[in-house]
């Protein structure tokens, strides 16, 4: 049945209107973003199998390549694309905020806004969150790829990019493909490597996630491990 036949009240744009986006489920919403659907299914089917495609999580959704979801049916290059517009823009959107808002007392804006970005990447990454003294975010770079250890990751480049954002405080962030969050010893010991590093020019190491794919974000800060 086409969303056209449903009951005014149970059509997802009117469902929008009359009682927020919040409202509405991740399948409603995407199926507003495709508007129609195909021969035999509404939008809402199809934004069901999409999102049944990527396991119901939004995260590996929003890291697939455009080519992936323009194999996907319903979606073609032309939707691909818009989508991976929205998405983008989504990150861009949660990245402005985090620029007016003390990190240290939002670690939820900062978990929302890693998780986005690289919840799902298939290789290790590290990088830093670079905060002014304000604790606000003055920049993000990502810096080396790979198995991480203190040969990977070189402190003198920490500090030289440190001072080339002239920060006062970092946030180290990187990832665990195998979906487990959980600190190893050689992430610990890379930790305070560089805390003792970036303490020679002035820049304390506020925090250190560990994202890791729909599992809750590891704060050392909050684990007592910095």
């Amino acid at each position: 049945m086409a969303i056209t036949d449903w009951p005014k009240a149970e059509r997802p744009r009117e469902r929008l209107l009359a009682k927020g986006a919040a409202a509405l489920s991740d399948a409603e919403l995407l199926a507003i973003f495709l508007r129609v659907g195909v021969k035999g299914k509404s939008a809402v089917d199809l934004a069901r199998e999409l999102l049944a495609y990527f396991d119901d999580q939004l995260s590996r959704l929003a890291q697939a390549s455009v080519k992936e979801l323009s194999q996907l049916p319903g979606m073609g290059p032309a939707k691909a694309t818009q989508l991976m517009a929205v998405l983008e823009l989504a990150r861009r959107a949660l990245k402005d905020d985090m620029r007016t808002r003390d990190l240290l007392t939002s670690p939820g804006a900062v978990r929302d806004w890693l998780r986005l970005r690289l919840s799902v990447l298939p290789y290790e990454m590290f990088g830093v969150l670079w905060l002014d003294n304000q604790n606000h975010l003055i920049e993000y770079d990502e810096l080396f790829r790979g198995t991480l250890s203190q040969t990977s990751v070189y402190p003198r480049e920490i500090v030289k990019q440190a001072l080339a954002r002239n920060a006062a405080a970092a946030i180290l962030v990187h990832n665990h493909p195998s979906g487990v969050a959980e600190p190893s010893r050689a992430d610990e010991l890379l930790t305070h490597a560089l805390k003792d590093a970036l303490a020679l020019v002035d820049v304390k190491v506020a925090d250190h996630f560990i994202i890791a794919g729909n599992a809750r974000p590891v704060s050392f800060a909050e684990r007592g491990l910095l």
